[in-house]
């Protein structure tokens, strides 16, 4: 068996606080295209990679014998060595399309992807853009063009939550109970008494929002999960683990490309000029947001069902081994983006990024995700093209947490506003 690259080395420990996400994507890089890293709450004896370099990520996402059921190949978990207590053993446990592998991995797929048909999605956007500028509204009425505001808090997190919402057929009055208690899923920080709580908590508003569906089913995909489990085609387990992972990812996900793209952009001023006047259109606004600053910086797990060589690096990962894709590092990396890899350019001729996965797990909500970037961008900087930040961007804190890339606030100024126009046709 070949020896995997920097296996000698001591193993690099991830920084639970993500206080910098891209410096120590640069470090595991260096150490090769594939690293031993310790992760935040587990012990040091569990053999754990990071994986950073996009070839070696593509290749393993879509090889055959690399799983994402830690029930079946996680020795360590099956050994009774990851902490119960562990904050992030809630994405070991689920029994969804996120953790399932080859068959089972369809079946559960299948009802969630049928949710993000094309035709589907593209039926979303009278709503989306209805909730957009609904939002934009309440912020134009609600704060004057020299007061500092959190455009996280009022527009950046909200607007996704409220299209995830519609999506699942959340009641009006649950809305507010959602977006608190999913804030705190991908804290990476909090203690594994205060993680627990978190997901007692989603669950007990999954559990809700599934009694109300019951009642008063429709066509969204909550209705369409019930209606599985009605059919034995989902346990109550794979229902309800099913809805947490599409609460989840679908607000996380957006939350990050929306807040890091503002940051960008009004930091960026020439490129912000070039999109509003349509010289670069929104969608290569996206790509280059989602490129430069990957929302899910990096994802768990994934194990090697056998001994798995890279035919290319010659790395070798042992049958069990904890396998982590660092998608952030993947964004930046200089031998496919060159040597300006970490900076935010829109002109740039290459977008190309792995943030919503590869293979058969790639994220089936990504079309969505691109569609909420593009509707929002167009219309936030159509109404406030003045819109800047309030504090220096050296000083915006990142949200606590190695798994999820984004900010805990977004201070801004919103600037003398041009009206409520509606954006051009350009963003669909």
């Amino acid at each position: 068996m070949t020896t995997p690259t920097g296996q000698a080395r001591c193993p690099y420990r991830i920084d639970a606080t993500g206080s910098d996400i891209h410096g120590e994507a640069d470090a595991l890089r260096a150490r090769g295209p594939a690293t031993r890293v310790v992760l935040p709450g587990l012990p040091d004896t569990i053999p754990t990679w990071v994986v950073t370099d996009p070839g070696l990520i593509r290749r393993l996402l879509a090889h055959k014998s690399i799983s994402k059921d830690a029930s079946q190949h996680w020795p360590a978990l099956r050994d009774g060595l990851v902490p119960a207590d562990w904050s992030e053993r809630v994405w070991v446990d689920v029994t969804n399309a996120l953790g399932a592998y080859g068959p089972e991995h369809r079946r559960l797929r299948r009802p969630i992807a049928d949710a993000f048909q094309t035709r589907r999605v593209r039926a979303l956007i009278p709503r989306i853009e209805a909730i957009t500028h609904d939002l934009l509204d309440a912020l134009q009425a609600g704060h004057s063009p020299d007061e500092v505001t959190d455009l996280r808090q009022h527009f950046t997190a909200k607007l996704p939550l409220a299209v995830v919402n519609i999506i699942l057929g959340v009641p009006e009055g649950q809305h507010d109970a959602f977006r608190k208690a999913v804030g705190s899923l991908f804290t990476t920080t909090e203690s594994g008494e205060e993680a627990q709580a978190t997901v007692k908590r989603v669950y007990e508003l999954i559990s809700q929002l599934i009694e109300h569906k019951k009642q008063t089913p429709g066509d969204d995909i909550t209705s369409a999960l019930i209606d599985a489990h009605q059919r034995d085609e989902l346990t109550a387990g794979e229902l309800a683990d099913s809805l947490m992972l599409l609460i989840g990812a679908g607000h996380e996900t957006t939350v990050g490309l929306l807040t890091h793209g503002t940051v960008n952009l009004t930091t960026h001023r020439d490129q912000l000029d070039l999109a509003i006047h349509g010289q670069i259109p929104w969608p290569d606004v996206v790509e280059e947001t989602l490129r430069h600053q990957a929302p899910i910086a990096t994802i768990l797990p994934r194990f090697a069902v056998d001994d798995v060589t890279d035919d290319v690096t010659g790395h070798t990962f042992p049958a069990g081994d904890l396998i982590v894709i660092h998608y952030a590092a993947a964004g930046r990396d200089p031998a496919v983006h060159g040597p300006n890899a970490g900076a935010f350019d829109i002109t740039r001729p290459d977008h190309r990024h792995l943030a919503f996965g590869h293979g058969v797990h790639v994220c089936p909500g990504a079309e969505l995700a691109r569609l909420e970037g593009r509707i929002a961008f167009a219309a936030l900087f159509d109404r406030f093209p003045n819109l800047e930040l309030a504090v220096d961007p050296a000083r915006l804190k990142p949200l606590p947490s190695y798994i999820s890339n984004s900010l805990q606030t977004l201070p801004v100024r919103l600037g003398h506003p041009q009206g409520a126009r509606r954006p051009a046709e350009g963003h669909r």
